[in-house]
């Protein structure tokens, strides 16, 4: 039985990236005995950031930056908050026939994420 995400990305910058996630996601920066890495945790959602300052950007990989598509509990009030976060909004709040309400965002190292609500909910 699968239990919690856990998402694994490269980063150029991990101190930028840890900053972002903080601030902007409102994610908390989990620091571990490896330098190289970060943990950033919001609710049951975990992402491991690797500091990679030699690989290419996510925002270099195009339609391969996806990284995630996470189901909230209330999309609307997560697509305000980032909003009111500056977070750069790559997909508006919108209902899809796929049966979610969902929106999209960029990250500062160019990873996109998908946050999605069932309309049924």
């Amino acid at each position: 039985m699968l239990k919690q995400p856990r998402y694994v990305i490269a980063v150029k910058d991990l101190a930028k990236s840890s900053a972002f996630y903080r601030d902007k996601l409102g994610f908390e920066v989990i620091e571990i005995e490896d330098k190289g890495w970060r943990f950033f945790v919001r609710d049951n959602v975990t992402i491991m950031a690797g500091d990679c300052p030699d690989e290419m950007a996510a925002s270099e990989t195009g339609d391969h930056s996806y990284m995630a598509y996470i189901v909230a509990e209330d999309v609307d009030v997560l697509f305000a908050e980032y909003e009111a976060n500056g977070v750069e909004i790559i997909k508006t709040l919108r209902d899809e026939a796929h049966g979610m309400r969902e929106f999209g965002i960029r990250t500062i190292d160019g990873h996109r994420l998908m946050f999605g609500q069932s309309i049924s909910a």
